[in-house]
């Protein structure tokens, strides 16, 4: 049977500190920071549920409780309602949120100092499927997932990630014939591609993955993975940016303001 995108489960990572983006991180966690009045977390579920990707796993860390509150109340923050303060019955005004209904939305404490390969691996129970998604609570993109996905299932390796050229770098990809050849957290100076999130991976790459707060995804398994040759990178020239300071908090606000919103293409 084939599975349909609505079947495939999204994990966010949600669950970071943002210290570098600590102006607005330091009462919230980094993606309940807003672009437009909404979080970059609406705005990352907006980008998969456009392709029909509408099952999301948060792994929750710092913080975690501001997101369950975003979503325990979701229809109050994105409609006008009436409260009776006698009977607390409530009436909603307007469709904000309408589009989101078909949204499952599945809130996993994963500790508040487990690292990026300890919070996926914390969500497994929750991976019934033979892929699933996994991207960063932090990063915008107007990559088709679809083609991702299509590109995925056709090599048939653990991992796909996506290799963007952005304006900071960040994970060097050493690239041979699609073939992630090595995987370079934070490089001095590249060349080269780097790896923008976005990632598929089969179940299977579960496996290389601890619950031990230590593990980190981006060293060891991935590593490990790349050296096995089961990491491909689906190339994406597109936009692509994340929100790592204050500044880039600024820029996305500004593009947002200005209409100039390439990552919007659920609007497009």
């Amino acid at each position: 049977m084939t599975t349909k995108n609505t079947d495939v489960p999204v994990i966010i990572l949600c669950g970071g500190q943002g210290t570098r983006l600590r102006e607005e991180t330091e009462y919230k966690p980094k993606p309940m920071v807003e672009i437009g009045g909404r979080p970059i977390l609406w705005h990352i579920m907006k980008i998969y549920s456009h392709y029909g990707f509408n099952n999301f796993i948060l792994a929750l860390g710092y913080k975690g409780s501001s997101i369950k509150n975003y979503f325990l109340n979701y229809k109050f923050y994105n409609n006008d309602f009436s409260i009776d303060l006698g009977t607390f019955d409530t009436w909603l005004y307007g469709k904000n949120g309408v589009d989101e209904r078909n949204w499952k939305v599945t809130l996993v404490d994963t500790g508040e100092a487990a690292m990026t390969g300890a919070r996926i691996k914390k969500c497994a129970e929750f991976i019934n499927t033979e892929n699933f998604c996994m991207t960063y609570g932090d990063g915008l993109t107007d990559v088709d997932i679809n083609k991702e996905m299509e590109f995925h299932k056709q090599q048939n390796k653990l991992v796909t990630l996506l290799g963007v050229n952005p304006i900071s770098r960040f994970g060097e990809l050493s690239i041979i014939d699609n073939l992630v050849t090595n995987f370079n957290e934070k490089p001095v100076s590249t060349d080269g591609k780097v790896s923008g999130g976005f990632f598929i991976m089969k179940k299977e790459f579960l496996n290389y993955l601890s619950e031990d707060d230590n593990c980190i995804l981006e060293q060891e398994p991935l590593v490990r993975a790349s050296s096995e040759k089961e990491v491909v990178v689906f190339n994406h020239d597109g936009y692509w940016q994340s929100m790592d300071t204050y500044r880039d908090y600024l820029l996305f606000n500004d593009l947002w303001k200005k209409g100039d919103r390439k990552w919007a293409i659920w609007q497009h």
